[in-house]
């Protein structure tokens, strides 16, 4: 602070040591613990800076007579050089001006709204006052000491003043701030509670829902189980075995055609490509081409050998050219020849598969499928649940572990306000 207008002086925030008493309280009291508690610092807060404005109005006051006085004193500038007298009389009027415009009568003090205008109010006007009387201080002090002395002393004591209204102010907004953290604090706990119910119910129908799914696998299970020990399915499964077993002779023909039709397999995919085939032809040669297995069936024989025919003429005449055409048309022959045999062998096997085929049909138990497919499904189900209620009990118990430690948190911050040390349960 210029001018030697006075040093803000820091107030002193020392409390009285309390003593300390314990209370067990439930946490729906808080709320009205925090009400309590925040009107009464509201109300001490107001009556410090009451006590600072009212001992603050007398020093406004003073200063607004300072100007008047001030503004009638010539200062006994016809005394001095004229060139020192303008700028006494300047400067005299200058502070003259900060005094009688800007120092007003200070407004009364009933809620924090009015104490923050309040501090507004007082740090504007010393600011201003200040800064005039700093520019005008070699003026004040030589010409006009007997204002000095007076002005020093007032603002000194306003300024602390100022300073400590604003402390007091910034302290209110602290404990504010912290009533605040536990009303959000509270607020969280409603949330976790209200979450917390919720899961557990969720949980209980999922336990519930279990029970069910593993009553209802137990009954499928023994219905399956039924079907099993009957003479009926034990005769169906020793047919699938039989079946599967004659299902390898298929790849043994399989494998038997596939070799004989490689040795051709170039002048068929040349004849292929190279051909203008009606549409049945045509599929009945790619399917050779494909899968020689596939198209060897009695109704296909004519057309079988028409192609191989044709494949023959047409290395003959060298329209299909071949590295080797002797041996080319020897596999021809050789195919040809072998024709009938490969056709027979797989009717036969398809007649013999076809009907142990029928006959398993007829065996299956109607229901066995279903009843599997009915138990997978609900097995799956059952492992979704329990994964479900894995997660929500986890889930309960992050919940059950924030709670406390929120609550711990409230504790410790009541004990900042109030000299009761309170421990809270929920209910």
């Amino acid at each position: 602070m210029v001018f030697g207008w006075g040093n803000k002086k820091s107030v002193d925030t020392t409390r009285v040591e309390r003593t300390s008493s314990n209370q067990n309280i439930f946490l729906s009291d808080v709320p009205q613990i925090i009400s309590d508690l925040s009107k009464l610092r509201e109300s001490q807060t107001l009556s410090e800076i009451k006590n600072l404005r009212n001992n603050t109005a007398p020093l406004i006051d003073d200063l607004m007579k300072i100007g008047i006085v001030l503004e009638k004193d010539d200062l006994k500038v016809d005394n001095i050089d004229k060139h020192l007298a303008i700028i006494v009389v300047r400067g005299k009027q200058q502070v003259i001006d900060i005094l009688k415009k800007d120092v007003k009568n200070l407004m009364q003090v009933s809620t924090i709204d009015d104490a923050k205008k309040l501090d507004y109010f007082l740090n504007q006007l010393l600011k201003k006052v200040g800064d005039v009387l700093g520019r005008q201080t070699r003026v004040i002090h030589i010409f006009a000491k007997k204002y000095a002395n007076q002005l020093t002393n007032n603002l000194k004591i306003m300024n602390e003043n100022s300073a400590n209204i604003s402390k007091l102010l910034k302290h209110f907004a602290s404990t504010q701030s912290a009533f605040d953290e536990i009303t959000q604090m509270l607020n969280k706990i409603k949330s976790l509670n209200q979450e917390l119910d919720d899961k557990t119910k969720r949980n209980i129908e999922i336990l519930g829902n279990l029970k069910s799914l593993k009553e209802k696998k137990i009954s499928l299970q023994d219905s399956i189980d039924k079907i099993h020990s009957s003479e009926n399915f034990k005769k169906y499964v020793n047919l699938e075995n039989k079946l599967n077993e004659f299902t390898t002779k298929k790849s043994k023909i399989k494998s038997e055609i596939d070799t004989q039709f490689t040795k051709i397999s170039r002048p068929l995919g040349r004849y292929a490509y190279g051909s203008a085939l009606d549409k049945d032809q045509s599929r009945i040669l790619s399917t050779l081409v494909d899968d020689p297995f596939n198209a060897l069936i009695s109704a296909n024989s004519d057309t079988i050998i028409l192609i191989l025919e044709n494949i023959r003429k047409g290395i003959s005449s060298g329209s299909i050219s071949v590295k080797d055409t002797e041996k080319t048309l020897s596999q021809l022959t050789e195919t040809e020849e072998f024709l009938d045999g490969f056709i027979q062998k797989i009717s036969d096997y398809t007649v013999i598969f076809n009907s142990m085929k029928n006959d398993l049909d007829v065996l299956k138990p109607e229901n066995l499928t279903s009843l599997e497919n009915e138990f997978s499904k609900t097995d799956n189900f059952e492992n979704d649940d329990q994964l479900k209620s894995k997660t929500i009990l986890s889930e309960i118990n992050e919940i059950n572990s924030q709670i406390p430690e929120l609550i711990s948190k409230i504790e410790d911050k009541l004990q900042l306000f109030s000299n009761t040390k309170y421990t809270i349960s929920q209910s």
